[in-house]
């Protein structure tokens, strides 16, 4: 029997396989040029080495101090710490620290967090330096008797002022009881209404 051939009439769709494969490959060779490219965008960024602060962080100036917060104040009025470098808000000490000492803020500041590798002259510059200001802060057993002296000396004092505001208190109210025994009208005046009080 003769092969008819006739007019393809299904609706399917065709797809030329061979356009599709060269169509992926140019994909392909685009993504790897993409990733190239984002990789060597240009010459890495030199970072100094890690270095000691010039300046004290202050952490104790706000113990023990209220403050009113709104939603609309600026980042650096908000409660908490505020990294003026970084413009963020930190809520208690520990994590500002934590966040003063980390890589995001050391990067901010043009570090990378490797420390420079010391020689041995500058080591030895440092011990040197620690040396002599050992010798000027060290102190006798005879400074440390006078300080412990004077502040035992101090904290009798602040006794003995204590006592002597108890004791004017104390006179203070037994001069009003006694005003008030000896002169009932002028306690009535006064809007204590004719009672005395039970205290003596």
């Amino acid at each position: 029997m003769a092969t008819v051939t006739g007019v393809d009439n299904t609706n399917r769709r065709k797809f030329n396989k061979e356009e599709y494969l060269e169509r992926a490959r140019e994909r392909e060779e685009q993504e790897q040029e993409a990733r190239f490219k984002s990789k060597s965008k240009g010459p890495a960024v030199q970072r100094k080495p890690l270095k000691h602060r010039d300046f004290e962080v202050d952490l104790s100036s706000r113990l023990g101090k209220t403050q009113v917060v709104t939603p609309i104040a600026p980042l650096s009025q908000q409660a908490g710490y505020y990294c003026s470098v970084c413009e963020c808000v930190v809520k208690d000490s520990a994590n500002y620290l934590d966040h003063i000492n980390g890589k995001k803020h050391q990067r901010a500041l043009g570090m990378s967090m490797r420390v420079e590798r010391a020689s041995l002259q500058q080591v030895q510059e440092r011990f040197e330096i620690l040396k002599k200001r050992k010798v000027e802060e060290s102190f006798s057993e005879q400074d440390l008797d006078a300080r412990i002296l004077k502040q035992q000396q101090e904290e009798e004092e602040r006794k003995r002022e204590r006592r002597e505001r108890k004791k004017e208190k104390k006179k203070e109210k037994a001069a009003e009881e006694n005003a008030e025994e000896e002169d009932p009208d002028v306690a009535a005046l006064m809007g204590f209404g004719g009672f005395r009080s039970s205290k003596k």
